[in-house]
């Protein structure tokens, strides 16, 4: 088999190895990408109804919202 001039002394087999790493990569950011922006996309578009609740400070184990939104 002949090997082209600019490929004479290159590593092809460890060329390709390289490129397989960099799409691997490359797809792993990718995927990192897009899970935090469906996480922003689904914070804000998924804000709760408000709900009755208690307005003054709780007692006796009770909880309250400590600032409300309604």
């Amino acid at each position: 088999m002949t090997v082209p001039g600019h490929l004479k002394g290159v590593d092809t087999c460890a060329r390709g190895t390289r490129r397989m790493m960099v799409a691997v990569a490359l797809v792993l950011i990718g995927v990192l990408l897009a899970a935090n922006a469906h996480l922003v996309y689904v914070a804000f578009s998924s804000q709760p109804d408000c709900i009755t609740h208690l307005q003054d400070a709780g007692e006796n184990g009770t909880y309250r919202a400590a600032k409300s939104a309604c």
